[in-house]
């Protein structure tokens, strides 16, 4: 799996297989053996057996001869073990009696102190009455473990350990079990399955413990419910107080990724383990390509999770701009894309013709000379047809010593480029966009002067460079600016729609903050998160879908907290009925990538608004009763739905007809044929605010011709708190270009309360 934060990471070689969807093989085969999860009907064991561990050692025995061993079993989110088998075993196994699916395990990898004032969080507390008192709800972070010691963990003024928490402080290398407190109660890792596959951790790079020496998951988790800090900054940028977004829920970390990724047993056990200490919520910033439902862990794992009423988080990816490259589309998972914050880390760049260029940096040490300084563009200060991305050892030191060097973004990490000019002698370098990232902007710690900047200044300064005779330069670094507008816009990196798997889904729910965002960070790790770099700081700015997926963890802890009673399905609702798709002016949110008006294939329903999803008016909610009528509209097996769900596999009855459009999901997504059609969708409603009547508009589009859309009833009225409305919506389309999409919005609107829901239509 991918891990979704977009920075210039600890190890560039898995940052920059990152950006690549091809990162999620599986992992490594040796000695013809590879992981398989191998899922067991629980009911199905043979009488002679006294316990499940025992059928499966003998299962294992039967195809391997004793030649592979149990690496964990699994009791709860699923049924069954995981073991290193030949192709060859993992048939033999599928064909057993009480043997569901026999899946290969898969890589997945890695995908603030203005983020609550820009969500409003500082004027709402009187909306969550828990946000700033002890609260027993528990936000359980997947990720790269944590660094305890960072005052986002600090405990000061929370009661005792929630009564029914059953989780624990795991000790192991540089790391005690006295480490969690009454805010972080626990702390796990687990590794038998990357062991299992890469070998024993090198612990010469990362602890074999909890302690997290990425800094993702200190990040990560403290972005969701780190306590308040006062103080907090990044090399003077971005100075303030920096909290979570529930900063008074407890914090679990379960540490199931290291330096050659995240395997999907490990993942799958780390969920098990924390839904049975006692999680409120999971928050999953990985991502690790399409697959089928039954075939992805991380959708296997949140399915019974879900059932159990824990709300799941997870990152969209940072795939983006490309249509159909966001991961972690299942209809049970809240999926969520990046947008930036109205706060900015400028630079100016001017050249020696005069003309002066905005970009962004995060650079605090020596200044260059206020003196213009020797530009050369790093193409033509190399032998290498790989010399404009200055990657190592590309750059000529004769010809870059003392110069700012102009560096293509692309392929190695963006801060690694840094160190490459500055080891070559150059004194300064701007990194400069090509067309895969258009004008993103992503602030980084340089090691040296550097400043990033868009695609079309790149090429103007590409130009000047290599037709002035003698090119020159500078770079000035503006600080911390804040009340940047527009904002907020999607991030180009934020992995868009559809849906491969379900089409009829609309993915990602929606969007939010993930770009420059400032939270704890490793002790381990510089800010560069690049071996090289030296520095320490207490907290870092970095960038991705990795760090909006905790903001919207955070955000349902809030929720929870004020609606215990409320289902995850409920909280997903609320937080995308209440989303905003246009700015005050009514204009529609921009999408830096096309410098156009979003769509919800870029930012679902929009971006996220916590004071207004405390209290929706109205909610779609969903039971897992739901979720397996819509598993049988996709026509699975009945082997396949057991394994995902571990319910009885004959649940799809003959007699019945299902539709994915039944499934009573917050946004619409309809599917025609390039000759037009027409679709039909139910829907039902849950009063959760005031009494009140609501009426419907709806409307979408496509190439500028209207898509009929028909609403019965158009009105709806409530009169009590949990009373449910159905209503139908039919949409009619004429004949379109295959390929072509259309969008839409539909709004139930009372005295009180907007309830709003995007639309998708595509034609085929």
């Amino acid at each position: 799996m991918r891990c979704h934060g977009r920075r210039s990471a600890l190890f560039a070689v898995a940052v920059a297989a990152a950006i690549v969807a091809a990162a999620a093989a599986a992992e490594v085969v040796h000695d013809g053996r590879r992981t398989y999860i191998v899922h067991c009907s629980h009911a199905a064991m043979p009488s002679e057996f006294a316990a499940h561990g025992d059928w499966y050692a003998s299962s294992l025995q039967s195809v391997s001869g004793g030649a592979a061993e149990v690496i964990y079993t699994y009791d709860t989110l699923l049924h069954g073990y995981s073991a290193r088998l030949t192709r060859a075993e993992a048939r033999a196994l599928e064909a057993q009696p009480g043997v569901l699916l026999v899946n290969p395990e898969t890589r997945y990898e890695l995908h603030t102190t203005r983020t609550p004032e820009f969500l409003g969080l500082d004027r709402a507390e009187a909306l969550f009455p828990e946000s700033n008192t002890a609260s027993d709800v528990i936000v359980g972070v997947l990720d790269t473990g944590v660094w305890p010691e960072r005052p986002s963990y600090d405990d000061a003024g929370f009661g005792p350990v929630p009564a029914g928490w059953k989780g624990k402080c795991e000790g192991g290398s540089d790391f005690n079990s006295s480490a969690c407190n009454r805010k972080l109660i626990g702390a796990r890792y687990f590794l038998a399955g990357y062991e299992a596959s890469k070998g024993p951790v090198d612990t010469s790079k990362e602890s074999r413990s909890p302690r997290d020496n990425d800094g993702h998951g200190t990040h990560t988790s403290s972005t969701a419910a780190g306590s308040a800090v006062r103080g907090a900054d990044l090399l003077g940028y971005a100075s303030g107080t920096a909290k979570g977004m529930a900063p008074r829920a407890r914090v679990a970390t379960y540490k199931v990724c290291w330096v050659g990724g995240c395997f999907s047993s490990d993942i799958l056990k780390g969920m098990e383990v924390a839904v049975a200490d006692g999680v409120d919520v999971l928050s999953l910033s990985l991502g690790g390509g399409t697959s089928d439902y039954y075939r992805d862990s991380i959708a296997v794992g949140a399915y019974s999770a879900m059932e159990r009423g824990i709300f799941v988080s997870c990152s969209a990816g940072n795939a983006g701009p490309g249509a159909a490259s966001l991961t972690n589309g299942a209809p049970w998972i809240t999926t969520v894309g990046a947008g930036t914050l109205d706060r900015d880390f400028p630079a100016y760049v001017t050249l020696g013709n005069g003309n002066k260029y905005n970009g962004v940096s995060l650079y605090n040490g020596k200044q260059l000379p206020t003196t213009p300084v020797p530009f050369i563009y790093a193409g033509n200060a190399s032998n290498s047809s790989m010399g404009a991305l200055c990657m190592t050892g590309t750059l000529i030191p004769a010809k870059v010593a003392g110069k700012i060097v102009l560096c293509d973004r692309g392929t190695n990490a963006r801060v690694q480029k840094g160190f490459v000019v500055r080891d070559a002698g150059g004194a300064g370098m701007v990194l400069a966009n090509t067309a895969a990232n258009g004008e993103e902007l992503v602030a980084d710690a340089h090691i040296l002067p550097g400043a990033g900047v868009g695609e079309r200044a790149g090429n103007a300064m590409r130009t000047y460079a290599s037709s002035d005779p003698k090119p020159t330069a500078n770079i000035v670094f503006a600080g911390t600016k804040v009340g940047i507008q527009p904002s907020p816009v999607v991030a180009a990196f934020s992995s868009r729609g559809p849906n491969t798997v379900t089409p009829g889904i609309l993915k990602p729910d929606l969007i939010a903050p993930g770009v420059n965002i400032l939270a704890a960070w490793s002790g381990s790790v510089g800010p560069s998160g690049i071996a090289g770099d030296d520095r320490r700081t207490s907290f870092n700015i970095i960038s991705g879908t990795s760090m909006s997926c905790p903001h919207v963890s955070g955000l349902a802890a809030l929720l929870r907290s004020a609606h215990q009673d409320w289902s995850p399905a409920a909280i997903r609702s609320a937080l995308m009925t209440t989303a905003y798709a246009a700015y005050p002016n009514g204009d529609g949110l921009l999408d830096v990538a096309t410098e156009r008006a979003a769509t919800p294939l870029d930012m679902g329903a929009g971006h996220v608004d916590p004071s207004k999803a405390v209290d929706p008016g109205l909610v779609y909610d969903l039971a897992a009763a739901d979720y397996l009528d819509f598993l049988c509209a996709i026509e699975y097996e009945p082997a396949q739905i057991a394994a995902l769900t571990k319910h009885s596999s004959d649940h799809c009855s003959p007699n019945r007809t299902y539709s994915v459009a039944a499934l009573n999901y917050p946004s619409f997504s309809a599917t025609f044929p390039a000759a037009g059609g027409t679709e039909k969708h139910a829907r039902t409603l849950t009063n959760v605010g005031k009494p009140g009547t609501y009426k419907v508009t709806a409307a979408a589009a496509a190439g500028g011709t209207a898509i009929k859309v028909s609403v019965e009833p158009p009105t709806l009225s409530f009169s009590k708190v949990g009373e449910k409305k159905s209503y139908t919506v039919s949409f009619a389309a004429g004949g379109k270009p295959s390929g072509t999409n259309g969008f839409g919005r539909l709004v139930w609107s009372s005295e009180h309360h907007v309830v709003a829901s995007p639309i998708l239509a595509t034609w085929t």
